[in-house]
Formats: structure tokens, C-alpha cells, sequence
């Protein structure tokens, strides 16, 4: 269980977290206030679709402040710069023009840069912006190769522009070090604040918002782990001392969580390779569809989507139902071995999609929507996806329908386009690159 899903509940902790720190000034909550409000109004709350939004900004502002509250580990991190910490962790991710989800650096350097109510703030908790700055972008991620020498040519110029770090180079190194410490806290916090449910979801969000294909998630975040935990071990370290009991062992059981996952992922690509695992693809008749345990089995696969990807989800079950629904799964070894997958979807008419989407065929009853497949985790890479796929669109040509539209990852699209389907782009959105497409049947 995530131990704070609401904005709101974070805004209170952090609060009184600030308070024992020492920032108790009104201006501190007005910094806080601002952030919330500019995140929300530019579709940034919890509800936006990938993994860099309002409450993955206050999750780390939470963290930095319980970490310092253990400031005797941190080589005596000094008590008037617990502001810049707070500030810096508040800011971190402060791209709410973002062109993709993953924040770039340049672009909430410009933000702090020009945005005159954070100068404001600023400058009422007398913080030095340039010095924020260094921090920020000391969380640049991954810091090696082109990543860390853009962003050190910046940190160059701030440490020059601050009259607290110019030709001060024990300054700098210290403030260098409490940006790596703000980096690590990054990438620990979120994994450290819920279960394993919640950092898979965080992970799938993750991947759906960089449109990466299902099957890179286990593996990039067992290289993900292991990068924190081997290469930045001495900070790494350092934070997880500092966090309670309960918050190291959601941090760690979500590592091995992911490790076990991996492991399961190879034993079914091995056996798929050798043969001793066969994908079965089926249509599934009326009868099975309203078997509570048939039921039961697919809406557990429809969990393991992406959020975003949830379409209908609170009439799951009516639309299984539904006579008028489209539905096939994916089986392992046989017609009646244990369901892994399924395609599922039905009239466009039955569908309320984003309001974006203009579809001149709705309301002629012509097309058939597809919901975004749903797999196993494990399972994909294996073409089981694609096998259900095919055969939802025989299931949809047989009912004669012309067209058949869907979501899928615009570099999908586009590969189909150019391959031999009729493929064509209705509606594109960005960032997510998560585009409505049509297909002629």
C-alpha cells in the first residue's frame, strides 16, 4: 500500500517535517503551495500519465526532509542549508512545459530562471538560485558520458555566478556532494514510500511515458537497481541508513521483488526458445465469459496494465459479458491451459475515448475498437501479443466490420504504415507519443 496517494497528505507531512527542520517560515509553505497549484494546472496532478508528476515531486521533498532529520550520518550537512535541500527537491522536476515526461534539465534551469514568482520565493527564503540550481542539476540521470559533461559545464557557470561558491572549491565539492546526495533520494523515494504493487506501477508508468515495449520494464529496472545500489553504493547507503526501518524494506523488497521477476522472465524465454512452451491463441465462447474465475483471471492480467491503458474499467466485467464484445486470450500449452493474455474490444460507439480524438466513422458502425493488449508480465516479447492481435482482427473481418482503430506507440504506427497494413494516424499526442490509429480491414 502506498503509504501517502494524495498531494494533499504529502503537503501536510512535509509541513510538519519542515517545521522539526527548522523551516518554519510562511515562505516555505508558500513555496510548497506554488508548486502544487503550477503542477495541477498545467496537467501535472496525480493523475497525469507517466511517472514525473506532482506526487513524485512531493515524495522526494518528503524524503530530503527525513533524511535530514538523521543529519548526524550525513557528514554534517549544515543546518542553514537544509533550505536549499528542501527548495532544491521542491524544484527538482519543475518542467511543467515538458515535451516528454522525463524532465530536462535545461528546461527547469530556464524555468527557475525566468519564473519571477520562484525568484520571489526565492529570495523571501533567502536562497541563493544558483546554488539550487547546482543541485538540480547534479540529479541529472544517468551522470556519465554527454548527460554529466552538459551538465557540469552549467554547474561551471553557477558555481561562478553564486558569491557563496565562487573560487571556493571546498564550497563547491560540499554543494556538489549534497546535489548527489538529492540524486540518490531521487530515484530511492518513490520505492521507498509503498509496496511492490506500487513500484511496478511506477515502473510500468515509467516506461509507458519513455515508450518503452512491455518487455524492456523488468530488465531495466533490475539494471536500474543495481546501478544504485553497486556503482553509488556509498550514498546509496547513506540515504537508506537514514530512512526508518519500514521505508528501507519497501526500498528492498521492491529490489528483490524485481530480481525474482527476472529471473521468472529468463526461465520463460529459455523454455520458449527451446521449444517447451507453447502459446495457444483461442476465441473464447459465451459460456467461459461469464465464469466468474474466467472473469476473475483476466481482469487480474488487465491490473498489470499501465494505468493509462485501463480503458472501461469499472464495467470490466459488464463488457466481458457484452455479446457485442470481441474477445480472445492467450493460453499456455493448450486450448484450456492457464490464460496469460487477451485482446478485447467491441463497437466504437460503446467506447468514450479522449476528447481529442474526433473519429469521423463514429456513429456509423463501422469500426471496432481495439483495447490495448493485455500480457503477463514476462510474457512479452514473445509474439503472443501480436498472435492476438491478428487474430481479434480475422474475429472483426468476419463481422464485417471496414475499419479497426486502437492506441499504440507512434514508432509501432509507424512500422505498420510502412509495412503492409493500411495503417493511418488519427490523432497523435505528445508527449506521450501513445497515438489513435486506423486500420482498414
Amino acid at each position: 500500500m502506498q503509504l501517502f496517494a494524495n498531494p494533499q497528505t504529502l503537503r501536510s507531512e512535509i509541513l510538519n517535517l519542515a517545521v522539526s527542520c527548522g523551516l518554519d517560515s510562511p515562505c516555505y509553505t508558500k513555496m510548497l503551495d506554488y508548486t502544487i497549484k503550477l503542477f495541477e494546472s498545467q496537467g501535472l496532478g496525480k493523475e497525469y500519465y507517466g511517472y514525473h508528476n506532482i506526487t513524485h515531486e512531493l515524495e522526494v521533498t518528503y524524503v530530503s526532509l527525513i533524511v535530514l532529520k538523521w543529519k548526524s550520518i550525513l557528514n554534517n550537512i549544515r543546518e542553514e542549508d537544509f533550505k536549499y535541500l528542501y527548495a532544491a527537491a521542491l524544484f527538482h522536476d519543475f518542467d511543467p512545459q515538458k515535451s516528454v515526461d522525463k524532465p530536462h534539465e535545461d528546461n527547469v534551469i530556464r524555468f527557475l530562471t525566468h519564473d519571477q514568482n520562484v525568484r520571489q520565493l526565492c529570495q523571501d527564503a533567502n536562497l541563493d538560485i544558483d546554488v539550487i540550481k547546482v543541485l538540480i542539476l547534479r540529479t541529472t540521470y544517468p551522470w556519465i558520458g554527454h548527460y554529466k559533461e552538459h551538465a557540469e559545464e552549467q554547474i561551471i557557470e553557477c558555481f561562478a555566478n553564486s558569491p557563496i561558491t565562487k573560487n571556493n572549491q571546498e564550497t563547491q565539492d560540499y554543494y556538489m556532494r549534497l546535489g548527489w546526495l538529492l540524486s540518490v533520494i531521487d530515484r530511492v523515494s518513490g520505492y521507498a514510500l509503498g509496496d511492490f504493487t506500487k513500484a511496478m506501477d511506477m515502473a510500468k508508468k515509467n516506461a509507458h511515458a519513455l515508450a518503452w515495449h512491455p518487455s524492456y520494464i523488468v530488465r531495466r529496472a533490475v539494471g536500474y537497481f543495481e546501478d544504485l545500489l553497486n556503482e553509488e553504493a556509498e550514498m546509496c547507503d547513506t540515504v537508506l541508513r537514514a530512512l526508518p526501518k519500514d521505508m528501507r524494506k519497501n526500498f528492498m523488497d521492491t529490489v528483490t521483488g524485481f530480481l525474482n521477476l527476472r529471473q521468472q522472465e529468463i526461465k520463460v524465454q529459455s523454455d520458449y526458445l527451446y521449444e517447451n512452451l507453447r502459446l495457444v491463441p483461442k476465441i473464447e465462447s459465451m459460456r467461459s465469459r461469464i465464469d466468474v474465475e474466467f472473469q476473475g483471471a483476466l481482469f487480474e492480467i488487465f491490473n498489470e496494465l499501465p494505468t493509462p491503458l485501463q480503458i472501461n474499467r469499472e464495467s470490466f466485467v459488464k463488457t466481458v459479458q457484452d455479446p457485442k464484445t470481441i474477445l480472445n486470450t492467450l493460453r499456455v500449452g493448450s486450448s484450456d491451459g492457464p490464460i496469460i493474455g487477451f485482446a478485447k474490444g467491441g463497437p466504437l460507439e460503446s467506447y468514450s475515448l479522449r476528447a481529442e480524438i474526433v473519429d469521423e466513422h463514429f456513429g456509423k458502425h463501422n469500426t471496432v475498437f481495439l483495447e490495448p493488449i493485455a500480457l503477463k508480465m514476462g510474457y512479452w516479447g514473445l509474439q503472443g501479443g501480436s498472435e492476438m492481435r491478428h487474430l481479434f482482427t480475422m474475429q472483426a473481418h468476419s463481422m464485417n466490420y471496414q475499419y479497426l482503430t486502437s492506441f499504440a506507440l507512434r514508432d509501432v504506427i509507424q512500422r505498420r504504415i510502412e509495412g503492409n497494413e493500411k495503417a493511418e494516424f488519427v490523432t497523435k499526442f505528445d508527449p506521450e507519443r501513445w497515438d489513435y490509429y486506423r486500420i482498414e480491414l
